[in-house]
């Protein structure tokens, strides 16, 4: 356990960081034969920084989401320090990445087909300033976006500037980040994942290819809910309206590829969902879950892992349908509306609002508590 700090502790922003080493590299990658000799896709751009005084003998892997980059964690839109200082003056080594397919791993059409780049609008609606919007119940209580939260705020276009192209096949950027993610633990050693948002299932993919190498995940608002995608149709006061998507979204419950169950399945139609009858409250969705009996996910058994979800977030509805999942598979985990913490007023891009300091070291002290 790493009890040697203070749990009142906010790194600040003035604090310098005292740095061993840093540099980059590139996990993953696959060559294809072309008219001019290969060429290369499936590469995951990684930077890390290693602390003078390491305090934890597990680094931090922090994985972003949709549309983003790992400049997620380096900082904030309005200047302030980021999880990655954080975490790095705390004594964690720290591992950022870049996707496949996005920043500084590189976009490539012919091997990643189309790409898709969302707008202004839905960045302020599901980002920066939900509480403008009624799409759901829990988005008026958003206050810690730092600034308007709209196009012309300078904050908010600085966000913007950052949101890049990513590939419109999530599965298939899923598949990369399994073997990507593999091959990076397999480099650095055990270690923790931090992801948020679309990464979310890709914790669940890495766990299960490598689950000797996890220590434990944050999984920040993870994609869900399960199997199926959620479309807002509005809020009615307190009542949320909305509709599943047809589509089966995540065959595999959490996921859209495969995860190892016991007893075994060799092809997601073998998994049998159900939905539930009624919510659990006016605000929440009705979740899908597995038919009884259920298969339990072995490999994600045993690995501590913390779900955690902000107050006025789009995930507030869903996300504890991802946390039902994982505990009818037979997986401890705790699941954490930060706002029942005393963190209030939080979004969906968490880690770049006003009070990211405070969420990182509520991580920090459960990682201690959990990881030894």
């Amino acid at each position: 356990m790493t009890h040697d700090i203070p749990d009142d502790r906010l790194f600040g922003q003035d604090t310098p960081l005292q740095i061993a080493d840093q540099g980059y590299f590139f996990a993953g990658g696959e060559y294809a034969g072309s008219a001019d000799g290969s060429h290369m896709s499936g590469q995951m751009f990684v930077q890390y920084q290693i602390p003078s005084r390491r305090r934890s003998p597990h680094p931090i892997v922090m994985i972003h989401g949709g549309g983003q980059t790992g400049t997620n964690f380096l900082g904030t839109p309005d200047g302030r320090r980021g999880w990655a200082d954080y975490f790095v003056a705390n004594g964690y080594a720290v591992y950022v990445v870049d996707q496949p397919g996005r920043g500084r791993s590189g976009y490539f059409p012919t091997s990643y087909g189309p790409g898709v780049h969302r707008g202004t609008r839905t960045a302020e609606a599901r980002f920066t300033a939900p509480e403008n919007g009624t799409l759901w119940p829990q988005a008026r209580r958003h206050t810690q976006w730092p600034g308007a939260g709209t196009q012309g705020d300078a904050v908010f276009d600085q966000f913007y500037a950052s949101q890049v192209e990513g590939m419109r096949d999530i599965a298939q950027i899923e598949r990369f980040m399994r073997a990507t993610g593999a091959a990076l633990l397999d480099r650095i050693g055990p270690a923790i994942l931090l992801t948020h948002s679309q990464s979310g299932p890709f914790g669940w993919t890495i766990a299960d290819a490598r689950p000797r190498l996890v220590k434990a995940i944050v999984a920040v608002e993870p994609q869900g809910a399960p199997v199926h995608e959620i479309k807002f149709l509005g809020a009615d006061g307190d009542t949320l309206r909305y509709v599943d998507d047809g589509d089966v979204a995540r065959p595999w419950g959490i996921t859209r590829g495969p995860l190892a169950f016991d007893p075994p399945v060799a092809d997601a139609s073998q998994l049998k969902f159900l939905k539930q009858p009624a919510p659990d409250a006016p605000e929440l969705i009705a979740c899908w879950l597995q038919a009884e009996p259920a298969r339990k996910l072995v490999n994600l058994a045993g690995i501590p892992i913390l779900i955690v979800t902000s107050e006025a977030s789009y995930h507030a509805p869903y996300d504890h349908c991802t946390s039902r999942f994982l505990a009818q598979a037979g997986v401890e985990h705790d699941f954490v509306r930060l706002h029942e913490a005393g963190i209030r007023g939080n979004g969906h891009m968490m880690m770049l609002e006003k009070n990211n300091l405070e969420i990182a070291a509520y991580f920090r002290r459960w990682l201690n508590e959990k990881v030894s």
